[in-house]
């Protein structure tokens, strides 16, 4: 096989090798962007829809709540448990520090019928309070209305248990079984939370201080598509650019390297290496006489000894 046909050849693979890649890397992100938009619609759908009893959405408290029902906006009556109050940490409100306040509600009537009990209890995220100047001291969280309440929330699936140790009374994550055991002795023996958790939206009746406001959830597709074309034509691009130089490679005339058969048979001989050749005494004193002259101007004698 000729060289040049083994050089071609390896320039082909490389250029397969990088569309293969970057074509691979744009699937991901058109992946990314159709997961975005499916979420997107979901929150579109669920963010503005009535709402409507607990039970009427979460038939089993157990059950990780369904993609399609996220945001969905309910309501259900129970007690606050402000003893259980746990302080969600490293979830800044506009790139300020802040601390959201967790708190279970212990569910008396699920469904909206008078006099059902329940033994559960509903993670909610009320809001926000600052940390302060020093997060490590105490933080003056408002309370929620005592007595049974009337809650509207937008439920969440619970999040990932988190790895970390966090102080007593705080948490890394919205875990409802680690908010429920971070609360302590405050929430009831056998009291068992619901695997989702919510968001608060409003109560009847209200709290004397509210918390900050949450923010919604951000409905901005992402770059995700344009990335995932920008990938595609680097793909293409690469392959066509790789191709190119492999034609070269087959089109270019054979050079024989010293030493290789040539045209005749013989083996080619290695050119010799011509060195610069170095310059005489007239040449060098000629060059100063023509350096004195264009020093003085264009009208001085090429006389040397002045």
């Amino acid at each position: 096989m000729r060289p040049a046909t083994r050089r071609a050849l390896g320039l082909v693979a490389v250029g397969l090798v990088v569309a293969v890649v970057c074509t691979a890397l744009g699937r991901w992100q058109w992946n990314r962007h159709v997961a975005r938009d499916a979420a997107i619609a979901v929150v579109e759908a669920n963010w503005a829809a009535a709402p409507v009893d607990l039970a009427q959405v979460v038939a089993d408290p157990d059950a990780p709540l369904p993609d399609a029902d996220a945001w969905r906006t309910v309501t259900v009556t129970g007690r606050w448990l402000t003893d259980a109050s746990v302080l969600l940490r490293n979830r800044p409100v506009d790139s300020t520090p802040a601390y959201h306040v967790l708190v279970p509600l212990l569910v008396t009537d699920p469904g909206g019928q008078p006099g059902a009990a329940g033994d559960r209890v509903l993670v909610v995220d009320r809001g926000w309070v600052p940390t302060g100047a020093d997060g490590s001291v105490d933080v003056d969280v408002p309370p929620p209305p005592t007595g049974e309440v009337r809650v509207t929330v937008r439920l969440r699936p619970g999040e990932r248990p988190a790895t970390r140790e966090a102080p007593a009374g705080q948490v890394h994550a919205i875990d409802p079984v680690q908010v429920v055991a971070a609360g302590g002795d405050a929430v009831p023996a056998g009291t068992l939370p619901y695997a989702a958790y919510g968001s608060f939206v409003a109560e009847t009746p209200p709290a004397a201080v509210p918390l900050g406001a949450l923010d919604p959830p951000s409905t901005d597709p992402g770059s995700h598509l344009s990335y995932a074309f920008q990938w595609w034509v680097f793909a293409l691009g690469g392959l066509v650019a790789f191709v190119v130089a492999a034609r070269r490679e087959l089109t270019a005339p054979d050079v024989p390297a010293p030493g290789d058969p040539g045209p005749t048979g013989a083996p080619v001989p290695a050119q010799p290496v011509r060195r610069a050749r170095r310059r005489g005494r007239d040449e060098i004193d000629e060059d100063a006489l023509v350096d004195a002259q264009l020093a003085d101007g264009p009208g001085a004698p090429l006389t040397p000894g002045r």
